[in-house]
């Protein structure tokens, strides 16, 4: 019997992040209601307008202390667990937040008999170079071992108005005059836009996944590392130099760039642009991907201007030609 979403209970471990908050406003759009657990709930507010009233709570989770976890999946139907970092901070390690805690939301659901759905990343390898794919990876087993019929995303680089991707580069092309290619600027990715991301959860939330399945979301288009900077100054009206930089001297600056409140590269970072991050050849022919799900993902070109706009020099104004 298919569920009525007014009737379902959503918890969403990370609702208030980037993929969250657009996760959450899908959800809310198609009656679910939501439980958004985070570790700060007083700093959730601006996700209360997404919905109806009522309709979408906060509540305090952190993911390194299961009892709280277990209360916010306590009644719910489906829970989603999105947390994840980029960097380390203090007690936000890699193993402690992608692959404890992970195995710690897979087995309050598996024990509160809660559908889990897990988000994790493109890249994730057990045998990366690089911790923050080994703790994905090791996420993912923790969520399989605890839960195998649990549904698990591994999106590319995500972007939308908020990412922290094109952003990042836009405002860098801003202030420098320079912008390093690590690697040469050879890695290929598959940059896939927030909201399709979003739409593949719901989906997934709605019964319309495989359990026990690993899907790739990647956008319409694979591109490197140096074809995206071309194109952030591009859209940014930018002239700067693109300089290949090895991945030893990558490093080396990284480890001092790392140690920034908001590091701008560090060396997992450059272990990370190693390896290439698209969508395996495995995962379209067996049907594990955005189109598989029937979503028609959108391109770069369709979005990205929209909010890079205000890195150019005149923002959105400009002279208008006779």
């Amino acid at each position: 019997m298919t569920e009525i979403p007014t009737e379902t209970l959503v918890t969403v471990f990370g609702g208030s992040g980037f993929v969250g908050r657009h996760l959450v406003r899908a959800l809310a759009r198609e009656g679910y209601r939501v439980r958004n657990a985070v570790r700060r709930p007083d700093l959730a507010g601006h996700l209360q307008p997404m919905g109806r009233v009522g309709q979408i709570h906060s509540v305090q989770a952190n993911l390194r202390y299961p009892t709280s976890v277990e209360e916010a999946v306590r009644g719910a139907d489906v829970a989603i667990n999105l947390v994840g970092i980029l960097y380390e901070r203090g007690k936000q390690r890699f193993e402690t937040v992608q692959a404890q805690g992970a195995a710690t939301v897979a087995q309050a659901a598996a024990a509160a008999g809660v559908r889990l759905i897990h988000v994790s990343a493109l890249g994730a390898n057990a045998d990366s170079p690089a911790l923050y794919a080994r703790t994905k990876a090791a996420g993912e087993q923790a969520v399989l071992d605890a839960a195998p019929d649990a549904t698990i995303f591994r999106p590319s680089i995500v972007f939308g108005p908020e990412d922290d991707f094109f952003n990042r580069f836009g405002s860098m092309a801003r202030m420098m005059p320079v912008l390093p290619l690590v690697g040469g600027g050879e890695t290929k990715f598959q940059p896939v836009f927030v909201g399709d991301v979003a739409q593949a959860i719901v989906k997934a939330v709605g019964g319309q996944t495989r359990g026990g399945t690993i899907y790739e979301l990647g956008g319409p288009q694979v591109r490197s590392f140096k074809e995206l900077m071309e194109y952030v100054l591009a859209v940014t009206e930018r002239r700067r130099l693109l300089v290949p930089l090895p991945f030893g001297l990558a490093r080396l600056q990284a480890f001092f760039l790392q140690f920034m409140p908001t590091p701008l590269l560090t060396p997992d970072q450059v272990e990370l642009l190693r390896t290439d991050n698209i969508v395996s050849d495995a995962a379209m022919t067996e049907g594990r991907t955005l189109a598989a799900l029937g979503i028609e993902p959108a391109a770069m070109e369709a979005i990205v201007p929209s909010y890079l706009w205000r890195f150019r020099k005149t923002g959105q104004f400009r002279a208008q030609g006779a």
